[in-house]
């Protein structure tokens, strides 16, 4: 089995390689998040990693948003491995899209354990790809009826006029138009767009999907799932 350590403590990434190689397990070590994505890269080249072991404590970017990085290019298993022991914390990683959350100092034993238990979960049934927008993005150009998307640009037109978004509001729609038709959950959407927990920070998601709707002058474009969260639908052209 095939596993990137995201670790930026050479200590402890030799004695926890050393573990793992003699578990049979193929360890590749990536010091930072850049490298780490750069990794992930699809590139035709060796074994996909069947699990990501990644600390959060990172030099260059904060553990956090390489995971949320990670989840929206690859459907590999994530265990954060990490000292942040709060509850918060923990709902935050796993709402980012990990699969498992251990806190440092851990058991050998039970890491293991976690590892095979990620893999044999993903080896069991792939989640479903996202499904196609009805025009591929180009580009950075993604477009659901008359709203054209500019990921690159950050900017948003509605056939064909320019809409005004805050940062925040452009960040909560593009989130939701990288699958359309999918439900959000609100707790993934805060800890994607806002970086923290759902505690508190509710009623400014209602907020900001009620003013994307005005702006848009498109209600029926963001629904609501009651008691789950939010997706989107493509509106006729």
């Amino acid at each position: 089995m095939r596993l990137l350590l995201v670790e930026d403590d050479d200590h402890v990434a030799a004695a926890l390689c050393a573990v793992l190689a003699r578990h049979g397990f193929d360890v590749v070590h990536a010091r930072s998040g850049e490298e780490a994505l750069e990794h992930l890269l699809p590139d035709g080249r060796g074994t996909p990693f069947a699990v990501v072991l990644l600390d959060l404590g990172l030099p260059d970017r904060d553990g956090f948003e390489v995971c949320g990085s990670i989840r929206r290019r690859t459907a590999t298993p994530v265990i954060m491995v990490t000292a942040r022991a709060d509850v918060r914390s923990r709902i935050h990683g796993l709402n980012l899209g990990a699969d498992d959350y251990v806190v440092k100092p851990y058991d050998t034993g039970e890491l293991l354990a976690r590892i095979h238990a990620v893999s044999r979960r993903s080896a069991a049934g792939e989640p479903p790809a996202p499904e196609t927008p009805e025009e591929p993005a180009e580009g950075g150009l993604l477009r659901l009826g008359p709203v054209l998307i500019d990921a690159a640009g950050r900017r948003v037109t509605v056939e064909g006029v320019p809409v005004a978004l805050t940062r925040k509001e452009f960040d909560l729609l593009a989130l939701l138009a990288q699958r359309p038709g999918v439900v959000y959950r609100r707790e993934q959407i805060i800890s994607e767009v806002w970086r923290t927990s759902w505690e508190g920070t509710g009623r400014t998601l209602e907020v900001h999907v009620a003013s994307l709707r005005s702006k848009l002058r498109l209600p029926a474009l963001i629904e609501t799932v009651r008691g789950v969260g939010y997706r989107l639908s493509a509106p006729a052209a």
